[in-house]
């Protein structure tokens, strides 16, 4: 399949989307964060030394959604109807927790929303990273990746991995 950001001279541009129909589109993403038990309690306790770990993290992934547009060179500035953001431990095993950071995007437009998503995902994960790194610099971001998308003329995909993430 031909790459949709180049033109026939090889030069990036952004693609035209003036002739896609508008249709609903929703786009999920996780992003997981491992941590310490230490950390994960801070959390939990909301007593980290900065404040509310999950309370900034969710303004901060909503804020990247916004921002996505001047992030990514070639993504379209797209109506953001709706951002959720949730997240979730793992349960086991209680020595190595995980913390996945769902966030889910909605737009009315003419092109898919995935990049916010993830964006959006990326940037929480960052900044859980930011607020506990003096109790835990080893925490591990990561896998990112996109969990499923709604609309447009590609239609409905649920992605599957090696690892399926866990549902919020």
């Amino acid at each position: 399949m031909a790459s949709t950001h180049f033109n026939p001279n090889g030069d990036a541009h952004m693609v035209d989307v003036s002739g896609k129909a508008v249709t609903k589109r929703t786009a999920s993403a996780i992003a997981s964060v491992s941590m310490s038990p230490q950390a994960r309690d801070l959390i939990q306790s909301g007593t980290a030394g900065k404040g509310d770990v999950l309370a900034v993290a969710r303004l901060a992934a909503i804020m990247a959604t916004k921002q996505t547009q001047h992030l990514i060179p070639l993504c379209h500035a797209l109506p953001i109807e709706s951002v959720t953001v949730d997240f979730e431990f793992d349960a086991e095993p209680a020595d190595a927790p995980k913390l996945h950071i769902r966030v889910t995007c909605e737009t009315t437009y003419k092109t898919g929303i995935e990049m916010e998503a993830m964006t959006g995902a990326s940037i929480a994960a960052l900044t859980v990273y930011d607020m506990l790194k003096s109790t835990d610099r080893s925490m591990q971001i990561g896998p990112i990746r996109l969990e499923r998308k709604t609309g447009g003329a590609s239609g409905d995909h649920q992605f599957v991995y090696d690892e399926p993430p866990a549902q919020a």
